[in-house]
């Protein structure tokens, strides 16, 4: 079983925007991609889960997700680092057609975090989910993950509503450091 890292993308990897699918939009938070090296050189499978309903209100397409998502993959590359797997719920209750239903991958729910453990072998009890919202951290701990919030994106807002004890951060990179410091245990 590995330990894995699961991070949410808008306002943790990236600069929260609001519907985000165009690469000329996407933007790192600072340091991000020094934080996803860290975490791939402490030797974690590192994994994106992020809601994106954009998809299901007709904003754009899974298509769209999936070049975007190439296109981090990309601009990570280029700071040595990598994701080793994306997941994403295209679902909103209040979507169009097929995307609108009650799924169990949409964050808070941890469906997503559950099919990669799944899918990859990891090791729940031993990861850690990383997000800027309450959504993320209530869906690392229904998955059984040690859950922190950072401060970017949504967090800063967020951080008296999430549970007593959540570990905070100002951003991925202070998280990643923090977590390295143990020689990559959690």
């Amino acid at each position: 079983m590995r330990r894995a890292i699961f991070l949410d993308r808008d306002g943790t990897i990236n600069v929260e925007k609001e519907y985000l699918y165009r690469a000329e939009e996407f933007e790192f938070v600072n340091g991000a991609p020094q934080a996803v090296r860290l975490l791939n050189e402490a030797g974690f499978f590192v994994v994106v889960v992020t809601n994106q309903s954009g998809v299901a209100r007709g904003y754009y397409s899974e298509g769209d997700v999936e070049a975007l998502h190439r296109h981090i993959d990309r601009e990570l590359g280029k700071a040595g680092a990598r994701v080793d797997a994306w997941f994403y719920c295209p679902h909103h209750l209040q979507g169009n057609g097929h995307y609108a239903l009650a799924c169990n991958c949409r964050k808070p729910l941890p469906g997503m975090l559950l099919d990669a453990a799944q899918q990859f072998g990891i090791d729940l009890e031993a990861s850690v989910m990383i997000g800027d919202k309450l959504d993320d951290i209530k869906a690392g701990i229904a998955a059984g993950c040690r859950s922190i919030l950072v401060r970017t994106g949504y967090g800063a807002a967020d951080e008296s509503r999430v549970p007593v004890g959540t570990e905070v951060y100002d951003n991925l990179l202070e998280a990643a450091q923090a977590l390295t410091r143990l020689h990559g245990r959690v």
